[in-house]
């Protein structure tokens, strides 16, 4: 899931660089940093899984 995460935050910073639109722009970095997070949390609940088992 960690993976998917940090693919669909590099998608939109890929579309981020190809607009010249600064809303669009803004928009698509606030996403970016929103599925990063995801991802962090998502390799915190491995690494914490982990260490249960």
């Amino acid at each position: 899931m960690e993976s998917y995460y940090r693919d669909q935050a590099t998608i939109c910073a890929e579309q981020a660089s190809a607009t010249s639109l600064p809303n669009v722009i803004a928009r698509l970095r606030r996403s970016e940093a929103a599925w990063l997070a995801m991802a962090d949390r998502a390799a915190r609940h491995t690494e914490i899984k982990a260490a249960k088992a």
